[in-house]
């Protein structure tokens, strides 16, 4: 074995490498100021690039030689280069993959700002690199641990006797694994098809929400009231679901008032009008205010309709609408508020008992 002095060499490579990471690491803090990639890179690679530069280091400066020649030292240095290898292996994939996510994160970050009528496609862009990125991770980590196992000598004896027996059990597997697979598939069917889209307003199980989180074997659809509900992506492709913003953002608000057939429509009509035109979550081009019924129970139906440029715009405005109009006419109409008329002997006038 070799003498101790030849450890502090391997100490003082593997701190240089990491200082070495951490100088790099500061210029990109400086640089991702103007420079959205390398604030990115840092995010996301800070922890790997220190794991990989020490891995690293220390697979070029440890080697058998630290060993002496005796059969059980062999035994050793052989044991804590394959424990390296296999290490080396994880880091460099966990760098790949956090790498991966930092290129994609520029790209989504820069989709997120888009509004108006370029949203809906920047969502289709954006649920698409969601899930292309998590199909890349997963193959590079599968071919990561086919790497670690083939490192083996005896996985590798075993190949040719998996080779012959892949028919049989890729068959099993894909028995086993077919719930699994049809989520995938269905995810990638959601995702180009251009059916369903992060931050979608949708309608599922009689609940109103928008897409949180779309994977390859779920979805995530966030409440009105926060709560999550969380579902295989396979739902939406047997089940039948609404899709508010299936081609654009923009939605429709409806308020309906029941009032008394007393109450003064074309009144009515201004007072919204002028009421839309301060109000910004209105888009400045859809609105109306209509009759569209008349109740058994005597009272008119109106309905106000009014458009947003999306969902969480619409359900103030339409808050705010129900909440002028019901001002307004217990205000300024107080006799056409919701009243009931009942008929009794003594108000029953010109009828002979």
């Amino acid at each position: 074995m070799q003498s101790p002095a030849d450890w502090p060499i391997l100490v003082i490579s593997v701190v240089g490498s990491i200082l070495l990471v951490e100088v790099v690491r500061r210029v990109l803090i400086r640089v991702g100021r103007k420079w959205a990639l390398a604030r990115h890179l840092v995010e996301h690679c800070t922890w790997p690039a220190f794991t990989v530069a020490a891995v690293v280091a220390f697979n070029l400066v440890f080697g058998p030689g630290m060993f002496g020649d005796s059969a059980s030292e062999r035994g050793a240095a052989s044991s804590v280069q394959r424990v390296l290898g296999l290490v080396t292996i994880g880091a460099i994939t966990w760098l790949i993959v956090e790498a991966t996510y930092a290129l994609t994160d520029v790209v989504l970050e820069r989709l997120v700002r888009i509004e108006g009528e370029r949203n809906r496609r920047a969502r289709r862009i954006m649920t698409q690199i969601a899930l292309v990125r998590r199909i890349v991770a997963a193959v590079i980590v599968v071919v990561a641990v086919g790497a670690m196992l083939f490192s083996f000598p005896q996985v590798r004896a075993l190949g040719a006797g998996l080779l012959a027996s892949a028919g049989i059990a890729g068959a099993v597997v894909g028995i086993a694994a077919q719930p699994t697979i049809g989520n995938v598939l269905a995810g990638l069917q959601l995702a180009f098809s251009d059916a369903l889209r992060l931050d979608d307003v949708v309608v599922v199980e009689n609940e109103w929400g928008r897409i949180e989180e779309l994977t390859l074997t779920y979805v995530v659809v966030r409440l009105w009231d926060e709560r999550r509900l969380v579902l295989p992506v396979s739902y939406f492709t047997q089940t039948p679901f609404e899709n508010w913003t299936r081609h654009g953002s923009r939605v429709l608000a409806v308020v309906f008032l029941r009032v008394d057939w007393s109450v003064p429509v074309p009144k009515l009509r201004e007072a919204l009008y002028e009421f839309l035109q301060g109000n910004p979550l209105w888009d400045q081009k859809d609105w109306t205010l209509q009759v569209t019924d008349v109740l058994p129970n005597g009272l008119v139906e109106l309905r106000a309709l009014m458009s947003a440029a999306d969902s969480p715009s619409s359900w103030d405005l339409k808050c705010d609408v129900r909440e002028f109009l019901v001002n307004f006419v217990r205000d300024n109409y107080p006799e056409s508020l919701p009243r009931f008329r009942v008929e009794t002997p003594e108000t029953r006038v010109g009828v002979p008992d």
